[in-house]
């Protein structure tokens, strides 16, 4: 019970830092401005993935490895 608070937490804090960070990235610049659930759909997508990618480095170098 324990590592799964810990691993959910830690996916969760990621998830929105990346949703946070990529906030900040103007899209309008490279996607169509006409269409704003497209974009924010992809703004959702880049989140979640960057989340997990920065999340499962964070869990591999600290829990995984008894740290």
């Amino acid at each position: 019970m324990r590592y799964f608070l810990i691993t959910f937490t830690v996916y969760l804090f990621c998830f929105a830092a990346s949703f946070w960070a990529l906030s900040s990235v103007k899209f309008d610049r490279f996607c169509d401005v006409h269409k704003p659930g497209k974009v924010q759909c992809l703004l959702l997508l880049l989140a979640l993935a960057l989340g997990y990618l920065v999340a499962q480095f964070l869990l591999n170098i600290s829990l995984f490895n008894g740290l």
